[in-house]
């Protein structure tokens, strides 16, 4: 039978209030063995050999923390367990953190290793191909080279065997009509696949402005750009589109229509999930039957759900979240805030302050295991975010400043 005895129950929780000022304590304390061991951990994954262990513990004794988070980044597993499972959710509607290997994950991996300006993760002509005797070629029609790459246990953080190219080179899209990640085939796979495109809209600004659609909700703006398979009175009931649908398709429908020459080509039938298709993009000249433009026809779908709606003609966006409530994601003034393509407006996101932040605060996450939450914790961030900006957008300088930031715990 358990005592459950008042006074025995309060020696227990005094016991275990003990317990943790003791390790809280401990961790406070630990010396720069312990802290060098803690960085390895979290940042490679695996823990250091006894060489390592000690020359990072002689760094950090000699108050160069940073030096030590570096030979900790020389790792291995740096690229290929704390990058690649950093990475690898973003590029799914799941999240799923288990998917393979593929050019979204590389691209990103690479980019981090070699010190690439990290605003171009949206924007630039780059992608990321293994080099190897006996890997499948690079196809716009399937995974089998990156899961190759990765059953083969390859080296991720060595140039040689990661190798930075052009995506037209490699994919066959026009220069004009690149942006970066977000014309991966794993991006294309998972968010330009049937629905409308937005949803390649929400999930880079989930995963790169650290925003879902309800955190820039905004219903003081106009919406005159809202498309036609938007209803203006769900269930009858215009208030819901006045006070919630409105207040996300104002913004988000502007700024979607930069993918309007995009799709994601597959077999309905035989292929009934995507999962050997391509990424197509309709290019000058190009005109689909349905739309009579370079518009894909799924901008024009349900176009009788509200047909004085927006009729999407081109793929000219424009930021309307540079005014009311959005204003605070801290647009660059050096930027017209409109454009055509997905090139200019990936752009437009990735030079926001919010960018900049958002790489910083999903950093901190991978290496202290934990979200912001105390003052020290924002002050880190800010000031991380304000090194980042200062150092080129060198991602790597955010590992360093958020593995010295929680090394004592």
């Amino acid at each position: 039978m358990i005592n459950t005895h008042p006074s025995t129950a309060k020696a227990a929780r005094l016991g275990l209030c003990a317990l943790l000022i003791s390790v809280t304590s401990l961790a406070a304390q630990a010396g720069s063995r312990e802290q060098a061991l803690q960085i390895h951990n979290r940042i490679a994954g695996v823990p250091p050999s006894e060489t390592v262990l000690l020359d990072m513990a002689q760094h950090i004794d000699n108050g160069d923390t940073d030096a030590a988070v570096e030979m900790a980044m020389n790792n291995e597993g740096f690229y290929s367990v704390t990058l690649k499972n950093m990475a690898t959710p973003w590029t799914n509607r799941d999240m799923n953190v288990f998917a393979p290997l593929n050019d979204y994950t590389a691209t990103f991996i690479g980019m981090v290793r070699d010190g690439e300006d990290i605003r171009g993760l949206l924007y630039d002509n780059i992608l990321y191909v293994g080099e190897g005797s006996g890997l499948p070629a690079y196809a716009n029609d399937n995974n089998n080279h990156y899961e190759a790459l990765e059953e083969r246990g390859l080296p991720l953080g060595d140039p040689d065997t990661l190798v930075k190219h052009t995506q037209s080179e490699v994919t066959g899209l026009p220069a004009e009509a690149t942006a970066g990640i977000m014309t991966s085939r794993a991006a294309a796979r998972a968010f330009f696949y049937a629905g409308t495109n937005r949803a390649m809209f929400r999930f880079t600004l989930l995963n790169h402005l650290c925003r879902d659609l309800e955190q820039v909700h905004d219903t003081s703006l106009v919406p005159d750009r809202i498309r036609q398979d938007v209803s203006r009175s769900p269930g009858g009931d215009s208030r819901v589109f006045l006070n919630n649908c409105m207040g996300c398709h104002n913004g988000m429908d502007p700024l979607a229509q930069a993918y309007a020459y995009y799709n994601w080509e597959y077999d309905a039938e035989a292929d009934p999930t995507g999962e050997d298709g391509r990424i197509t993009y309709n290019r000058e000249g190009e005109v689909e039957p349905e739309t009579g433009t370079r518009v894909v026809p799924k901008y024009h779908i349900n176009a009788n759900t509200f047909r004085y709606g927006y009729v999407t003609m081109d793929d000219g966006w424009d930021n309307y979240w540079r005014k009311g409530n959005n204003r605070v994601l801290g647009w660059s003034n050096a930027l017209p805030g409109s454009g055509e393509g997905a090139k200019s407006m990936g752009r437009e996101l990735a030079h926001s302050d919010a960018f900049a932040s958002c790489q910083v605060e999903k950093v901190f996450e991978q290496v202290c295991l934990r979200q912001p939450g105390s003052a020290a914790d924002h002050q880190l961030i800010e000031s991380a975010t304000d090194t980042l900006a200062s150092n080129g957008y060198d991602l790597r300088e955010a590992f360093i400043a958020t593995a010295d930031h929680c090394k004592g715990e």
